[in-house]
């Protein structure tokens, strides 16, 4: 399956082609082991466990509505038979019906938005009866996580085309640009006060950019809308100049003055889906293309550098095959997350303050032996996505 996002990888960078190719397959592969058919539902996460003898499994804990959501959307892409393996026999349309089916029980904002997302990029029929679900959770006035308000965003922006939504769009809209903080291109954690402490209110992370980039610049595609894209654009290119050496993605902003709050840790889905998916839809949309940060962002899945051994490749792959798993992050295993807290209260007062001694003293070598269905479904968006070639 051919689209122009893959076509240009694959004119750029073959080998990094090859990688995008493989990660697909491990997504469709990974993904059936994720569902759980009694529950019909996904897995929360699945974690490596290893055995007395020293081999390596996978422990499955909990359930997400929203990672099910999300596997919807990035499925949706496949043809339909090989949609069916990843939903007990489901296509994504007929899987997200099930999910609009369990709405009035569910209260979280969030998956509400992505449910409807799901159902307006599906074509289901019971679109309006998702949309009526986010009007409920979504009060008028309240603050909402930012991640939540963009997700609302989306779902309008999608939904735009068959239902009346173009009040609740502008609101949504206007929330999202009235977020940011005294001009700086980044998105705070929420939209208003009263959801986070005073101490760490100016953190943002990497979540709170590509969400909001992403549904502004697919607002704007929908319809035209100048300023949205010049906001979507603002903030793609201050994390963007922030993106580490190697290719990292980084975790934690001050969402003042658009500065690093604390790198780590890296996460590999923003590796190769959050930060390509939002980016192409930026650059699709007519903003800004940063390929080449794509591209880079894409190569660290390989290169790994915090990993690196005496030969310069990981000593631990990020990707494993074998266990139908990319492992979730690279971190620094210290303790109580002390390198974040210490700089989210010293950046509070002293927003350059790097504290260096930290690096030295809790250096990013640890490996989060975890995967979650959401990683796969954002990877299957963000490459099979776009115009189609």
């Amino acid at each position: 399956m051919t689209t122009t996002r893959l076509a240009a990888l694959a004119h750029e960078d073959r080998p990094l082609h090859a990688l995008a190719e493989r990660l697909l397959a491990l997504a469709e592969a990974g993904l059936p082991g994720m569902y759980l058919p009694g529950a019909e539902n996904f897995v929360f996460t699945r974690v490596g466990k290893a055995s007395p003898d020293g081999t390596r499994g996978l422990e499955q804990r909990g359930t997400s509505t929203r990672y099910a959501a999300i596997t919807a959307l990035g499925a949706r892409f496949l043809p339909e038979d090989r949609q069916r393996p990843l939903f007990g026999g489901r296509t994504a349309q007929e899987f997200t019906g099930v999910l609009v089916e369990r709405l009035p029980a569910v209260t979280n904002l969030g998956d509400a938005a992505l449910i409807a997302w799901a159902a307006a990029e599906t074509g289901h029929p019971k679109l309006a009866d998702a949309l009526a679900r986010v009007a409920e959770l979504d009060r008028p006035g309240q603050p909402q996580y930012t991640v939540e308000a963009a997700w609302v965003l989306s779902a309008l922006t999608a939904a735009r085309r068959t239902a009346d939504v173009e009040r609740r769009l502008a609101a949504a809209r206007d929330r999202l640009l009235a977020a940011r903080i005294d001009g700086s291109p980044l998105f705070p954690h929420a939209t208003g006060p009263g959801l986070l402490p005073g101490y760490r209110s100016h953190v943002a992370c990497f979540a709170d950019q590509t969400y909001p980039l992403q549904a502004l610049a697919r607002l704007h595609a929908s319809g035209g809308d100048p300023q949205a894209l010049a906001a979507a654009d603002a903030c793609a290119a201050r994390i963007c100049a922030l993106q580490g050496d190697g290719g990292q993605w980084w975790w934690h902003y001050d969402a003042r003055h658009g500065t690093l709050v604390e790198g780590y840790p890296v996460y590999s889905v923003h590796q190769h889906a959050m930060a390509p998916t939002a980016l192409f839809d930026l650059a699709e949309a007519g903003g800004t293309d940063f390929g080449a940060e794509i591209r880079r962002g894409l190569r660290w899945m390989t290169e790994v550098p915090e990993l690196a051994g005496p030969a310069g490749t990981p000593r631990e792959p990020m990707i494993r095959e074998e266990l139908g798993v990319t492992w979730r992050k690279v971190y620094r295993g210290d303790p109580r997350k002390a390198v974040r807290a210490a700089r989210g209260l010293t950046t509070r007062v002293a927003p350059h303050a790097r504290l260096a001694p930290l690096d030295r003293l809790f250096r990013p070598v640890a490996v989060d032996r975890e995967c979650r269905p959401y990683e796969f479904g954002w990877m299957l968006f963000a490459w099979l996505g776009g115009p189609q070639g």
